[in-house]
């Protein structure tokens, strides 16, 4: 399977060209990139960046260890003249710009010398490096997102890689003004990830730095890159042990679902109908092979509040991304329990924004796993791609509209060089309707399967043909936190 930026050049939804000439030097980190830039090539540079830089960090990490061991303390005592040149030696290596410039971190005496060059705005090998790495992520998205390189976006991305904060904001500023907050939102949404790890590699706050190294490496963050705040906190502010209530639908619901069946466009259009204040769908399908199988829809997020009573909330939203046992998950268990849907039941997720990020955080509890045969799961908009199902035979389909700024929330944007695993369908595409959170409306998703990406609504629903039959069950509920 091919990365979202690979599938984007190759085969994009809408007529794009796309050059694939090699790159100039005016195509390096802060230059702007001449026609003709090889995306594939950029990322490719960009993945052996990201590797030095992470093996520097480590050899500074290893060397700072080195210097505060017990060991050294032992050796100095016994050779006082060896340890005086090894000790300058390694001061060279990690201060030295011929070495780590400043690299030292791990340990009390690494993350002291590390936070004092916080400060002081020193900036080591490793984090040169880093910076270099997501400045080439962000020059391959400009390929496939050409108003990234509009004046007003460049003058943005590189006020951030040349870590100017002043300059950014001024240059922010500007574009929010020219292009209004939603599609300023929108052109810079491909490499927001990038643009939020440089923003915390390059200031002085000494502890929001993993988010950066774990976006490098292709991992989730699991702090925020402003204050370095933990996710553990997200578990204090969204306790709740989840419920689950019967619930009839409304006029409008009920017209929708007489509509309904087994297809990836009715199955959007009904959650869009379900809305997203805590109703949720679990529907029983008799089958065209004589059996009954379930599919359980999830909606996602609601705006309007910050936190509110059901686990279709914001903090809910950033809960979901970071863990797997959430408030929706545990109402969602409640719902299958009370709902009385038999042990061993053959059972498809299908879920939009933080509806899909709970259909994967349902696939990956072992309880639930060993309860339920979960045969899919389908996530629409949703930032999945660090989450794992518990059963390996569990088929993950992952929709993306890459204009779309929630599905890149998990590290892996259209420059992003790592890949899901070989065994889930992927399909992105970018198509007309730019602005969010237009595109992330479950209609923009409906819309681009029913028009020029309906080969990907025939892929989907080729996919899904054993839940084929007749629809004998709809029923409603409401989920709430406690």
């Amino acid at each position: 399977m091919k990365s979202r930026a690979e599938a984007a050049v190759r085969k994009p939804a809408v007529p794009t060209a796309v050059p694939t000439a090699a790159p100039t030097a005016a195509a390096l980190p802060g230059g702007t990139p001449p026609t003709g830039v090889d995306a594939e090539l950029l990322i490719a540079a960009s993945v052996l960046l990201a590797d030095a830089a992470l093996t520097a960090k480590q050899a500074g990490a290893e060397l700072s260890g080195a210097l505060g061991s017990w060991r050294f303390g032992v050796e100095a005592f016994r050779r006082p003249a060896w340890a005086l040149g090894a000790a300058v030696s390694c001061a060279r290596a990690l201060t030295g710009p011929a070495g780590l410039s400043f690299g030292a971190n791990g340990g009390i005496p690494g993350e002291l010398a590390r936070i004092a060059g916080n400060l002081t705005r020193r900036r080591p090998a490793a984090v040169a490096m880093a910076v270099d790495s997501f400045a080439m992520r962000i020059e391959a998205a400009a390929v496939t997102h050409p108003n990234l390189d509009s004046p007003q976006a460049r003058r943005l991305t590189d006020a951030m890689v040349a870590g100017d904060r002043l300059e950014a904001l001024r240059a922010l500023r500007a574009l929010v003004e020219r292009l209004g907050v939603t599609r300023a939102l929108t052109t810079v949404s491909p490499v927001i990830m990038e643009l939020c790890a440089l923003a915390g590699m390059l200031d002085e706050n000494p502890v929001n730095d993993s988010f950066s190294w774990v976006t490098l490496a292709g991992g989730v963050p699991t702090t925020d890159p402003f204050l370095g705040l933990p996710s553990s906190v997200l578990k204090w502010l969204n306790p709740g042990p989840g419920r689950a209530e019967r619930t009839d639908p409304d006029p409008i619901l009920a017209k929708v679902l007489t509509t309904s069946r087994n297809d990836i466009v009715s199955y959007v259009n009904d959650i869009g109908a379900l809305g997203n204040h805590g109703l949720v769908l679990l529907r029983r399908v008799a089958c065209t092979d004589g059996a009954e199988r379930h599919v359980l829809l999830l909606p996602g997020t609601s705006f309007g509040l910050l936190s509110n009573s059901t686990p279709q909330d914001l903090v809910g939203a950033f809960d979901g991304l970071l863990r797997t046992d959430t408030t929706y998950t545990r109402a969602a268990r409640k719902l299958l329990l009370r709902a009385g849907v038999p042990a061993g039941s053959e059972l498809m997720l299908v879920g939009h924004s933080l509806g899909g990020m709970t259909a994967m955080n349902l696939a990956a509890d072992p309880e639930v796993a060993a309860e339920y045969r979960i045969t899919h799961v389908i996530a629409v908009g949703s930032p999945i791609d660090s989450k794992r199902p518990a059963d390996h035979t569990t088929r993950v389909i992952s929709l993306v509209n890459e204009h779309d700024v929630i599905p890149g929330l998990d590290g892996r944007g259209p420059a992003s060089p790592h890949d899901v695993p070989d065994t889930w369908t992927e399909l992105a595409w970018l198509d007309e309707t730019y602005d969010y959170p237009l595109s992330h409306a479950p209609q923009a998703y409906s819309d681009a399967l029913r028009g020029e990406t309906a080969h990907h609504r025939e892929r989907v629903n080729e996919l899904i043909t054993a839940y084929d039959g007749d629809i004998v069950g709809n029923q409603p509920y409401m989920l709430r936190d406690k």
